[in-house]
C-alpha cells in the first residue's frame, strides 16, 4: 500500500485559509493557497496530504451541506482540482475527510424533512421520531452525533443515502483524482456501510486508502481485509506525549510491545497505523509537552515507531495553542510557512523514514528500556535499525549486546562503534543503521 511507506501532512483547510466560521455564503478562493505552500511540504519530507473537511458546511467542515460543492469559502471545484492537479504533479498523494456518519442541519435533504415533515421523501434517509422534538424546536426529534444535533446523524442501512454517498466518493475520483479517504468517526460507522465502502472504493483506483479515525477499543475490529487499511492511533498519542512529561519511557514502549511487539498475542503486527503528536481536534503538541528541548524528540519517536507519520501544519515549526482556547485556536491561519531547526529535523526524519525498509515495515523489539532513555529495534530480512532517544538532561551509556560492531546513524550519516557500550548525549535521537 503506498500509504504504509508515506509521510503524512495535515491541513484543516476552512482554519488553514483564515475562512469565516459561519458560512458566509461569499465565495473566495482562499485554497489556492494551499500551492504557494507546496515547496515547503516538499522540503518538510511529507509526500501525502490528508485535507480535513473541504465540502460546503454550515460551519466547522464536519456538518456537511452538499457532497459535491467545495465549500464557497474555500473557493470552487475548480480551484480545488487546480489545487490537486499541482499536488500530484509534485508527487504529493491526497486524501480527503469522508464524514459520512452525520451531516449539518443545512444537508439539502434534511432541509426538506423539517419542511416537509412525513410527506418528505428523504425522511428515512435520518433517524426521525416526528412525535418528539428537538434541540433546535422543530417538532420532530431526531438522533444527533454523541448528542451533538448540529450533526444529524445519517441512516447506513437506507440504500439511497449508501448509494448518494457512494456516488459523491466517484465524484471526487473522477473530479479531483483523490487517492483515499480519512473516516471521520469511524467508529460509529455502520460495518456492513464499511465494507461496501472498501470494496466500492477498490473499483474506482487501486490501492486507494481508507484511514478511519478511532479513539480508543480494539482497532482490527475495523482495520482489516474487508474495511479500513489503518487508523489513527490514539493510544500511542497520549503515550508518545505523556512519557517524556513523565519521564517515563516505559508507557509509550509498552504500549508498542502491546501493539507491536515479537509475541503472538501482539494486536497490530504488520499493520500500519497513523502516528501523530496532534491534529486539529487536541492541544498542539509545543504546549502540551512541560520540557520544550523534548520537542524535536516526540517526532524522533513517531518516526521511529511502527506506523505512518503524520504532521499538522504550523506544528513543524512549533506552533503552540491549547484545547481550552477553543477549536478555531486550534485551526489558526498561518500567512506563510517558517522554517526552523524543527523543521529541518523533521525532514530529516522524514527522508530516513522513508528511505529505511525497516522503519517503514520492521519488527519491534525492546533492547533497552529505563525511565529517561530508550533503545528499540526495527526489524526487516533486509535492513535492521535502532532507534535510541535519551529524554535525560544527561548523557547515559547504554551496554547492549548489538549483534554487530558498528552503524551508521540515518540522520547524521556519522558511523557508530558499539565497542564499550553506547553514548547517548542530553536530549538526543538517533536512528543506527546496524552493519551486517
Amino acid at each position: 500500500m503506498w500509504s504504509d511507506k508515506s509521510v503524512f501532512y495535515q491541513i484543516y483547510p476552512l482554519g488553514f485559509c483564515g475562512a469565516p466560521f459561519e458560512n458566509d455564503g461569499v465565495q473566495e478562493h482562499r485554497i489556492l493557497k494551499v500551492i504557494d505552500w507546496i515547496e515547503h511540504i516538499k522540503k518538510l519530507g511529507a509526500d501525502a496530504i490528508y485535507f480535513s473537511p473541504v465540502f460546503e458546511s454550515d460551519t466547522h467542515g464536519y456538518n456537511t451541506r452538499d457532497y459535491k460543492k467545495i465549500d464557497c469559502r474555500l473557493g470552487t471545484n475548480e480551484d480545488f482540482k487546480k489545487v490537486c492537479a499541482e499536488l500530484h504533479k509534485n508527487g504529493i498523494k491526497i486524501v480527503l475527510d469522508g464524514v459520512f456518519n452525520h451531516v449539518g442541519r443545512g444537508f439539502w435533504a434534511f432541509r426538506d424533512v423539517l419542511q416537509n415533515r412525513e410527506n418528505s421523501r428523504y425522511k428515512d434517509w435520518f433517524h426521525i421520531n416526528f412525535g418528539g422534538n428537538s434541540n433546535y424546536n422543530d417538532g420532530l426529534w431526531y438522533e444527533g452525533w454523541e448528542g451533538n444535533y448540529d450533526l444529524v446523524k445519517l441512516n447506513l442501512r437506507n440504500e439511497e443515502v449508501i448509494n448518494h454517498i457512494l456516488d459523491a466518493v466517484k465524484y471526487w475520483v473522477d473530479e479531483f483524482d483523490i487517492d483515499g479517504l480519512r473516516l471521520d468517526v469511524a467508529y460509529c460507522l455502520d460495518r456492513d456501510f464499511l465494507k461496501r465502502l472498501r470494496w466500492f472504493t477498490g473499483t474506482l483506483k487501486d490501492e486507494f486508502l481508507l484511514l478511519g479515525e478511532l479513539l480508543h477499543g480494539d482497532y482490527n475490529q475495523f482495520v482489516n481485509d474487508e474495511m479500513c487499511h489503518s487508523c489513527t492511533n490514539y493510544e500511542c498519542y497520549k503515550g508518545v506525549y505523556s512519557s517524556f512529561n513523565s519521564m517515563n519511557m516505559f508507557e509509550i514502549v509498552h504500549s508498542l510491545l502491546r501493539q507491536f511487539g515479537p509475541e503472538n498475542w501482539t494486536l497490530y503486527k504488520g499493520k500500519h497505523l497513523l502516528s501523530f503528536v496532534d491534529n486539529h481536534d487536541v492541544s498542539r503538541i509545543a504546549s502540551i509537552l512541560q520540557n520544550p528541548v523534548h520537542l524535536p524528540l516526540v517526532y524522533a519517536m513517531i518516526f521511529g515507531m511502527p506506523g505512518i507519520p503524520c504532521v499538522y501544519y504550523g506544528s513543524e515549526w512549533g506552533a503552540k495553542a491549547d484545547k481550552s482556547e477553543g477549536d478555531p485556536a486550534l485551526r489558526a491561519c498561518f500567512d506563510e510557512p517558517v522554517e526552523n531547526e524543527l523543521t529541518e529535523w523533521i525532514s530529516k526524519l522524514a527522508d530516513a523514514h522513508k528511505n529505511s525498509d525497516a522503519l517503514v515495515n520492521g519488527a519491534f523489539r525492546s533492547v533497552v528500556l529505563q525511565n529517561k532513555y530508550c533503545i528499540f529495534e526495527r526489524k526487516t530480512d533486509s535492513e535492521r535499525v535502532m532507534v535510541a532517544i535519551n529524554a535525560s538532561d544527561e548523557p547515559v551509556v547504554a551496554h547492549f549486546d548489538a549483534g554487530c560492531g558498528t552503524a551508521v546513524d540515518l540522520i547524521t550519516g556519522e558511523p557508530h562503534d558499539f565497542g564499550g557500550g553506547s553514548e547517548l548525549p542530553p536530549y538526543s535521537a538517533q536512528y543506527w543503521k546496524m552493519e551486517r
